[in-house]
C-alpha cells in the first residue's frame, strides 16, 4: 500500500450493495477537486474492479448480501499491490472493528459520517495516515479491556521518548507532514520514526498503532 503523492488526485473505488449509497458517496467525494471516483460496484466485483481501475483507496461496505466486506478485504490484501481500504458501515461493534483491523483495514467509518469528514478521511487514508470515526475510537482502550491495555503498555514501553511522541501524534490521526511540523523535523525523518514504531509494536499499519496509543492513554497525554 503506497501513499499517494499530494499532487496526484486520489483515486477511489466505492464498494456497496446499494446503488443509492454508491451514487451518494460518489457525489460527495466527486465534489472534492483532488478526489476522483474511478468506479463503484458490489462486493463480488470488487477484486476485478481494483485490478482494472487501480484505485488508491477503496471504501468498502462491511455487510453485503452477495459477499461480506471482511471477505472482500481478505481478498484485496492478498493482491500484489493492495489499495488502502476503509470499511464503511452502519455498525460500530468491537467484533467488526477488531477483525477489520486485524485484516489490515486502513480505516473504519460509519455511514452517517459528515460529508466533509468523509472527504478528509479519504485523503488521510490515501496518505497512509488512516482514519477512525470518533465513536469507534471511544470503543477502544477502555478499562474493561484490561488485558489488551496491559499488552499495549508492554509494547509501548519499548519505544524511545521520541518514538512515543510520534506514536501519540499517530494516535491523533496526524499525517507525516503534520507530525514533522509539530516536532520540527523533516518528513523523511518522521517516516523513519513511524516505521520503527510499527516494527517495535508489531503492528501492520498506523491504525493499529493508533489503537495502541489510545489504550495506553498517549493520545490524551500528548493532545494539545
Amino acid at each position: 500500500m503506497t501513499p499517494v503523492e499530494t499532487s496526484s488526485p486520489v483515486r477511489v473505488l466505492i464498494v456497496d450493495d446499494e446503488a443509492l449509497i454508491r451514487s451518494g458517496l460518489a457525489m460527495i467525494l466527486g465534489s472534492a477537486p483532488d478526489i476522483t471516483v474511478v468506479a463503484s460496484c458490489e462486493g463480488a466485483q470488487a477484486v476485478a474492479a481494483v485490478q482494472q481501475d487501480r484505485p488508491d483507496v477503496v471504501l468498502l461496505d462491511i455487510r453485503m448480501p452477495d459477499v461480506d466486506g471482511l471477505t472482500v478485504l481478505r481478498r484485496l490484501t492478498r493482491l500484489p499491490e493492495p489499495p488502502h481500504v476503509a470499511m464503511l458501515t452502519t455498525f460500530d461493534t468491537d467484533e467488526y472493528l477488531g477483525e477489520a483491523l486485524r485484516l489490515g483495514a486502513s480505516g473504519f467509518l460509519l455511514k452517517d459520517t459528515d460529508p466533509e469528514i468523509l472527504v478528509r478521511s479519504v485523503r488521510a487514508v490515501a496518505t497512509g495516515a488512516g482514519c477512525l470515526s470518533p465513536s469507534v475510537v471511544r470503543r477502544l482502550g477502555r478499562p474493561d479491556r484490561a488485558a489488551a491495555s496491559y499488552e499495549a503498555a508492554q509494547a509501548v514501553s519499548t519505544l524511545s521518548p521520541r518514538e512515543r511522541q510520534v506514536l501519540s501524534f499517530v494516535g491523533q490521526g496526524l499525517s507525516n507532514a503534520e507530525i514533522g511540523a509539530r516536532m520540527h523535523i523533516a518528513v523523511a525523518t518522521v517516516k523513519d520514526y513511524v516505521r520503527a514504531v510499527l516494527t517495535k509494536l508489531g503492528v501492520a499499519n498506523r491504525i493499529q498503532a493508533a489503537v495502541l496509543a489510545d489504550r495506553v492513554g498517549l493520545v490524551e497525554e500528548q493532545a494539545p
